[in-house]
């Protein structure tokens, strides 16, 4: 069984967008889920703003079902009609792109797994 793969989507959604970024983010997950690319562990989102002007950054956490679901998710054209509609709503900020999506893994602290 491949190893899920957890991910955290940083978004730099445009002054003015949040409403039609949410409703997209609303329909992100289930999209990767339905089609077998993401885990059943459901999502967190985080929404925030940048230091220096307030901008908004939101911040979505998931967990694909395998290291190659995000190449997978690049070929399907229901992942990639939602992604070409947040890419429209992004932008990117300084040296920063628009979207960015590290990959990581849980630390072991204080006795947790």
């Amino acid at each position: 069984m491949a190893k899920p793969e957890t991910v955290i989507c940083i978004y730099r959604v445009a002054k003015g967008n949040e409403a039609a970024f949410t409703k997209l983010l609303e329909r992100h997950w289930p999209t990767l889920r339905e089609l077998g690319l993401a885990t059943e562990t459901r999502p967190t989102h985080y929404r925030g703003a940048e230091q220096d002007d307030g901008r908004p950054l939101f911040f979505e956490i998931f967990e694909w079902s395998s290291a190659d679901g995000s190449k997978l998710a690049h070929e399907h054209p229901d992942v990639m009609e939602i992604w070409e509609r947040m890419d429209k709503l992004t932008e990117p900020r300084g040296d920063r792109p628009n979207m960015e999506f590290p990959h990581v893994r849980e630390l072991e602290l204080l006795g947790q797994t």
